[in-house]
């Protein structure tokens, strides 16, 4: 059995929200994760789906704000939220920005140093963190789903897309689309992997789906009142590279709703709903 530490633990709506952490082999350091057990979960194995969180939160920012567990209860899936970086690296720079180090790992495996020691977010997610889940909790590694806010949009969308039939259900809020072409995603980008922009297509949506890779229907939605919008986000590059490369997409633009979490609160039921019929 893995060696898994349970932080807390609170019932919520029959199941369980737990908070762990591990030893990570892939970042070489602790790493933190949520887990929502549904009442399904005491019978069996019950579907997973990845959360992954935006700039600035942590493992325990969607479980708290995103009010998934209610819908997550009535379908009968685990909803898993991993952290959002590695922490406590000993790397001085990785504090300085609220964008970029600490708490905005970009869901990629960094190649350049200082970074490349501990910011494996990639290689976490994808071969070691699946297996943990396994062994310890309920759930159907088979039938798996990912979903992702702002960073974490970017993250669901290019994992997805990167590791074709790993995740049968795809969904994002307010996805950093393009992300080569926008200020987080290049200062990201230059300082995970450096400054040659032929290894940033490997980790941008666009690109990804303009050089062939696919991924099951994606849900996205956004608020157009995102104070992001057109300068990080940039939703209409996914329209125009799904549409020419006939990648499955449903793009909802939702007048007066801005970047937060109110606005994941107000469709997460549709967005729970869309992974349920997915991992059937």
């Amino acid at each position: 059995m893995p060696d898994i530490a349970t932080l807390e633990a609170h019932r919520c709506f029959g199941g369980v929200q737990g908070f762990y952490e591990h030893a990570s082999d892939a970042t070489g350091l602790p790493m933190r994760f949520g887990v929502y057990l549904p009442p399904q979960a005491a019978d069996g194995p019950c579907p997973v789906l990845y959360c992954l969180a935006g700039l600035t939160c942590n493992e325990q920012t969607f479980a708290i704000k995103a009010g998934a567990q209610q819908h997550a209860a009535r379908h009968g899936l685990v909803l898993v939220t991993p952290d959002t970086s590695p922490r406590n690296t000993g790397v001085a720079q990785a504090d300085a920005d609220w964008d970029f180090g600490t708490a905005a790992g970009f869901y990629l495996d960094a190649t350049r140093a200082p970074y490349a020691a501990h910011w494996r977010m990639e290689s976490w997610l994808m071969e070691e963190l699946p297996p943990l889940l396994a062994a310890r909790f309920p759930v159907d590694p088979v039938r798996s789903g990912i979903l992702g806010h702002s960073m974490g949009g970017h993250g669901a969308l290019t994992l997805a897309l990167r590791h074709p039939g790993r995740f049968r259900s795809v969904s994002a809020f307010a996805p950093i689309c393009a992300p080569g072409e926008v200020p987080w995603g290049q200062k990201a980008f230059r300082g995970y992997l450096g400054d040659d922009e032929s290894s940033w297509a490997q980790h941008d949506a666009v690109q990804l789906i303009e050089s062939g890779a696919r991924a099951p229907h994606l849900l996205v939605d956004q608020g157009l009142e995102d104070q992001f919008l057109s300068a990080q986000l940039r939703p209409q590059r996914l329209e125009q590279a799904c549409e020419k490369a006939g990648q499955p997409l449903t793009l909802r633009r939702h007048a007066g709703y801005d970047h937060g979490y109110f606005f994941i609160q107000s469709f997460i039921e549709e967005h729970i709903a869309h992974h349920a019929q997915g991992l059937r």
